[in-house]
């Protein structure tokens, strides 16, 4: 995972809009700084994640986010079993690559002059 895309909640950013950025989070613990953020985009940026948000007003944004988690759900930890983590990591990556490369696109379709 390198990128999370969250709406604006307050479980997942300050509710201001004034989150720091990964970077300047992991400056101000390197040198000892004390600062403020939420716990969430702390976690993020231990873990290098990039930490999106969605426009205010826009919750079609959303509804496409769950309906493909949906799918990947359907395709992976509910028709199978899996022994370890890197095995459902790798089927995981497997699956992504053929759904980004074997479906065709709604908007290749001719719909461009």
């Amino acid at each position: 995972i390198h990128t999370v895309l969250t709406d604006n909640g307050t479980h997942f950013t300050d509710p201001t809009g004034d989150g720091w950025t990964p970077d300047d989070i992991k400056a101000m613990r390197k040198g000892n700084v004390p600062f403020r953020c939420h716990s969430f985009e702390m976690a993020s940026a231990d873990l290098d994640i990039a930490h999106r948000l969605t426009k205010p007003r826009h919750p079609w944004t959303n509804g496409q986010v769950e309906r493909m988690n949906r799918t990947i759900k359907d395709a992976t930890v509910k028709r199978f079993h899996y022994d370890d983590h890197d095995q459902l990591r790798r089927h995981l990556t497997d699956f992504i690559d053929a759904y980004n490369f074997g479906r065709r696109l709604k908007t290749l379709r001719g719909l461009t002059p």
